[in-house]
């Protein structure tokens, strides 16, 4: 047995008055006490004077992909062994910015899947998709899973829950990255995104669509899935994102995940996005500054209306979203209107029961895996320290010590 401390808390739900003194035996936390606790002679206490918490969970993220520009799209040449060495390096970028769980929406070659099955020390759970599902030529095509009549669908679900898959992702729209598809309108119509829904919850997966435009929005809906990456909106007209959407999302219980935390920082430094990207920006009468102002004021009001949201980054899609970046994600939802619990609630226990772990992981709880996060000083008096790890425990396995 061994012991985490720490004169500051936060249990997956609430900041704990009196901190914590967490309890780990092999990769479980077998007690949660108070940061005056006795522990018990044999047991070694590691103390910390910061905030100890659940590990973070990043519920959208691209393993494959370094984040550097086009790296995602050069993913289609890459051989297995490079992939699987862009995986290793990705998990240690996240691992090391205190995320303790990712769920991979986007690979090419299931070689996610090998990963999460080989389950390396020290490294963060996977959740894992597999190839997203999309139509020939459509976002994402390079990664290689094209499915375009129901049939089709229905195959690549079926393989999917073969190969092991945790989750069955579809491009329902195009996607900002991929030129020539439609940003607009939609890959599949509701009776295939149904298809593909009836299919996968028949074998108990869940499916998530991404979906940037209104109308793949409104198809997702309409078909059943059970969450919606991106939820951008865009129109000819621009983002629309009305209450009445809002009011129907939250009322089906569908999930969403933003992808925000965008490094910021790194805005000034991006070079001209590419054309097709540039199009996209110009009929929407936006600059990439106006772009994330308007998906935070709509982040807010998702949450003014109820809406369940969990903050992923799509991290490896770009350089503003690297590995590493979910504390940013949660702090957006703080700038969004969240109270600083309920932001650091999404980005752990919510994000883990979205992502199917609900009984596995995102909480300080007795029988939970042992997947703890300490960072420096008061987080509730300074937000901003959850981007400062000091400490990262994985099933158990310290992966971070500073």
């Amino acid at each position: 047995m061994q012991a985490w401390r720490a004169p500051r808390a936060f249990d997956g739900d609430r900041f704990l008055p009196g901190g914590a003194t967490v309890l780990v035996e092999g990769d479980r936390i077998v007690g949660v006490e108070s940061a005056d606790f006795t522990a018990p002679s044999d047991c070694p206490v590691t103390s910390y004077d910061g905030t100890l918490m659940p590990g973070l969970v990043d519920a959208h993220v691209h393993l494959v992909s370094d984040g550097s520009l086009g790296a995602l799209e050069r993913v289609g040449a890459l051989d297995e062994e490079a992939i699987d060495a862009a995986i290793v390096q990705s998990l240690a970028a996240q691992v090391a910015a205190g995320v303790t769980t990712v769920r991979d929406l986007g690979d090419r070659g299931y070689r996610t899947l090998v990963a999460r099955d080989r389950g390396a020390a020290g490294s963060p759970r996977i959740v894992a998709s597999g190839p997203p599902v999309t139509t020939p030529g459509g976002h994402c095509h390079f990664l290689g899973a094209v499915a375009e009549t129901e049939d089709e669908l229905r195959s690549a679900v079926i393989e999917r829950h073969e190969r092991g898959a945790d989750v069955v992702k579809v491009m329902a729209s195009g996607g900002f990255l991929t030129p020539g598809t439609d940003m607009v309108g939609v890959q599949y119509a509701v009776t295939a995104l149904r298809a593909v829904v009836d299919t996968a919850h028949d074998r108990g997966l869940p499916v998530l669509a991404h979906a940037h435009s209104l109308a793949a929005i409104e198809a997702a809906l309409a078909a059943g899935v059970d969450g919606i990456e991106h939820f951008t909106g865009v129109t000819e007209d621009g983002a629309q994102l009305s209450d009445d959407l809002l009011a129907r999302t939250a009322a089906a219980g569908v999930v969403v995940d933003p992808t925000m935390g965008n490094d910021m920082s790194l805005v000034a430094t991006m070079p001209p996005p590419p054309p097709q990207v540039q199009a996209i920006m110009d009929r929407l009468g936006m600059d990439m500054l106006t772009f994330f102002a308007q998906r935070s004021a709509d982040v807010g009001r998702m949450h003014r209306h109820g809406v369940r949201v969990v903050p992923g980054v799509d991290a490896g899609a770009m350089p503003l979203k690297a590995h590493g970046n979910a504390w940013l994600a949660v702090l957006d939802l703080v700038a969004a209107g969240w109270t600083l619990e309920e932001a650091l609630a999404a980005g752990t226990a919510g994000a883990a029961e979205a992502c199917g772990l609900r009984t596995v992981t995102g909480r300080l709880q007795r029988d939970l895996a042992a997947d703890l996060l300490v960072v420096d000083g008061d987080l509730h008096a300074a937000p901003r320290s959850l981007g400062s790890p000091l400490a990262v425990m994985v099933r158990g396995d310290t992966a971070v010590s500073r």
